[in-house]
């Protein structure tokens, strides 16, 4: 019988494969040619025009930043920026995860540790990291701590809570079962609950990325000596256009292949999951 669901439009709609990808690609290819066309008719007015760089400035800058050595600091510009922020964006996260994923499972787990914990976690969550940012600085310097600091405390609340409630969501029956056939209290947790819910952290730290990003651009244009954050904010100062797009491409770049690659993790060492 002939599939007669719409194409596009409509609550069942059903396209096919080859029209996905099509409708999937539609929004970059409108929003690259009214930039292109855009820009073309900004340099056709003024061809010295900084707003709107052509895309042969934009490889120009691309050629500078990456494939250049800086003549002040004899280094690659982009490579060592993205080195700088990786490196906090990794250590920034990866503490918030650690801490958040061991509090939230006890959190959800044992009464004593959510009652101890849950207000003051709730607390913190309400707190605007960038509003305490001047804080941070000054109480643990503009080094890398203080960067650190802040996107550990934008990010491991939400993981501290996402996780809490994943936890609250287990079966009780499980955990009974559990206990029943002689797990220890620490044997249910570690053994029982944790691998249920290791793949939803990993879930939780891909969307957590978003705000880490923003917290470690934050802080580096504030006081950094290097990074991507730096960087962007430093040249804004010459009107750069080329070099702060190159570098916002680059960062969403970035974004997008740890986006990715946390998805898949989850896919293919967690099928189960998935498929929930």
């Amino acid at each position: 019988m002939k599939n007669k669901n719409p194409l596009f439009f409509g609550l069942h709609a059903d396209p096919p494969k080859k029209f996905r990808i099509f409708l999937a690609m539609l929004p970059f290819v409108i929003l690259i040619c009214i930039y292109l066309l855009a820009a073309d008719i900004r340099h056709r007015e003024n061809p010295r025009d900084k707003l709107l760089p052509t895309l042969s400035k934009m490889g120009l800058a691309l050629k500078t930043v990456a494939f250049t050595k800086d003549n002040r600091t004899g280094k690659y510009l982009l490579w060592d920026d993205t080195l700088a922020s990786m490196k906090r964006i990794a250590m920034g996260i990866s503490l918030a995860a650690c801490i958040g994923f061991v509090l939230g499972l006890n959190m959800g787990l044992l009464p004593g540790i959510q009652s101890l914990s849950l207000s003051f976690i709730t607390f913190i969550a309400n707190i605007p990291p960038l509003a305490i940012l001047p804080i941070l600085f000054i109480t643990f310097g503009v080094g890398e701590l203080g960067k650190v600091t802040l996107i550990f405390l934008g990010t491991f609340p939400l993981i501290t809570r996402d996780i809490y409630l994943s936890v609250t969501k287990i079966p009780q029956e499980t955990i009974v079962k559990a206990l029943t056939l002689g797990a220890s209290q620490p044997g249910v947790v570690y053994r029982v609950v944790c691998p249920q819910i290791f793949p939803r952290l990993i879930e939780t730290v891909r969307l957590s990325l978003g705000g880490g990003w923003l917290f470690l651009i934050a802080s580096e244009a504030i006081a950094a000596e290097n990074g991507l954050g730096y960087r962007i904010f430093l040249v804004r100062r010459y009107l750069s256009m080329d070099v702060i797009i190159v570098y916002v491409l680059w960062i969403t770049f970035l974004a997008f292949i740890a986006d990715f690659l946390l998805r898949k993790w989850v896919a293919l060492k967690y099928p189960w999951y998935s498929e929930n």
